[in-house]
C-alpha cells in the first residue's frame, strides 16, 4: 500500500528568499497552510522538508522549506513532486473518493463486469469517469448518484445503478 500522497509539483523558484511556486494536485489549497513538512522524491526516495512559511501569490501557493533561503537553494527543486504521509492525507466527507482509490477498480452494472476504471476527468459540472470495457472500448460515466450506486475502496469496486445508460466514447 501506498503511504504517500501526491499533493504538488515545484514549479518555479518566487522571489529572492528560498520560496517555490508549486502547482497543486489537491482540491484542498487550504491544506497547505498546515502543513509542517512535506516529501520531496530522489533518486527513488522521498526525503522530508520542513515547512518554514506558506503564502498565496496571485492565486498560487507559494513554500518556503527551512534551510533554504534563497533562489540559489531552490532551483534543484524544479520539477520536484511534493508527497504528504498518510497521517497528514486530508480526511474526506462520506461518499467522496480519492482519484487514486477509483482508478483501478471494476465496475459492475448488477453481477456483469463491465471493465475497469482507468481515469477521473474533472468538468465544471461533475467529475466523469473513463471506463475500459472488456471490448477495450471506453466508455464515459458521469460521477454522480444517477449513475453511480456504491464504491467499495477496499475491494476497488465500484457498482452502477443497473439501468443507467452507458456512453460509449466513439458513439455520436
Amino acid at each position: 500500500m501506498n503511504d504517500f500522497f501526491l499533493i504538488a509539483e515545484v514549479k518555479a523558484v518566487y522571489g529572492s528568499k528560498g520560496f517555490v511556486l508549486i502547482e497543486s494536485y489537491s482540491d484542498f489549497s487550504e491544506r497547505f497552510f498546515k502543513l509542517n513538512s512535506v516529501y520531496l522524491e530522489f533518486f527513488s526516495s522521498r526525503k522530508e522538508f520542513f515547512v518554514e512559511n506558506v503564502m498565496e501569490v496571485d492565486g498560487n501557493i507559494a513554500l518556503k522549506f527551512k534551510g533554504f533561503d534563497n533562489n540559489e537553494d531552490v532551483k534543484f527543486l524544479l520539477g520536484k513532486k511534493i508527497y504528504v504521509d498518510k497521517e497528514h492525507s486530508v480526511k474526506l466527507s462520506a461518499d467522496t473518493y480519492f482519484i487514486h482509490d477509483l482508478i483501478g477498480s471494476e465496475v459492475f452494472q448488477g453481477s456483469k463486469l463491465i471493465g475497469l476504471l482507468e481515469d477521473v476527468l474533472a468538468y465544471p459540472a461533475n467529475d466523469v469517469y473513463l471506463i475500459k470495457d472488456v471490448n477495450q472500448k471506453k466508455i464515459m460515466i458521469p460521477a454522480i448518484k444517477d449513475y453511480v450506486q456504491s464504491f467499495d475502496p477496499v475491494k476497488k469496486r465500484l457498482e452502477l445503478i443497473p439501468d443507467c445508460d452507458l456512453l460509449y466514447d466513439d458513439e455520436n
